[in-house]
């Protein structure tokens, strides 16, 4: 969950083209959520040594012209409809729709910029392994719509760093949404489950036999 600076930064990101993304390594899989559920690996979790720092992130890269915001792509396929600009990287107009909470929000200061997968959950599945730069690539993930979402400050702050043994959208006919996002993303970056979110994940794909997950391995 972003803090309130980085809140108004990323809400300024809600108008900008975001940066392309490179192509993947390899091609994009679909799966029904059941077998994706079951291709996921298993092991222990430990926080042991997280820092939110360790994920340098909304980074956009070292061009002054676009280094103002991370410009997620998925704010931008979320805006009902899209605000203007003004001086100063001010916003008016335009609307959004938070999916987690089925709320139409009209104030993008009013939206977080949530990691489908929170940091300090990935860092738990494996990210503690990664280098510095790879954490960066997953912090500022644009390659895949499901991995930064715009939605409510509230339930960002809901969610905070709980997976979904913990935690499921207000929403509940988003959930086997919901569910799908987190597993794809898990999927896309090779990131580990423990016994008890695995768990929840297959009462999950149970009670939603026609959802599928579209992935693609992160480069």
């Amino acid at each position: 969950m972003v803090n309130a600076v980085l809140r108004g930064l990323a809400a300024a990101a809600l108008a900008i083209l975001p940066v392309i993304a490179p192509a993947p390594a390899h091609a994009a899989e679909t799966l029904p959520l059941s077998d994706a559920v079951a291709g996921l690996p298993v092991a222990l979790e430990s926080r042991d040594g997280y820092d939110r720092n360790k994920f340098r992130h909304w980074n956009t890269g070292d061009d002054p012209t676009t280094a103002a915001t991370p410009a997620p792509r998925s704010s931008c396929h979320e805006a009902v409809f899209p605000p203007a600009m003004g001086a100063g990287c001010r916003l008016t107009g335009g609307s959004w729709w938070s999916y987690y909470d089925a709320t139409v929000v009209t104030s993008a200061g009013s939206l977080d910029i949530d990691h489908m997968v929170p940091l300090a959950e990935a860092w738990d599945s494996g990210a503690s392994a990664w280098t510095p730069q790879r954490r960066e690539a997953y912090a500022n993930d644009q390659g895949a719509e499901a991995s930064l979402v715009a939605v409510t400050a509230r339930s960002t702050r809901s969610k905070a760093d709980e997976d979904p043994a913990q935690w499921l959208p207000p929403a509940a006919e988003v959930h086997c949404r919901y569910v799908g996002e987190w597993v794809g993303t898990k999927l896309r970056w090779g990131l580990a489950v423990d016994d008890v979110e695995l768990a929840a994940l297959e009462g999950a794909a149970a009670g939603c036999p026609e959802e599928t997950v579209t992935y693609e391995p992160a480069p």
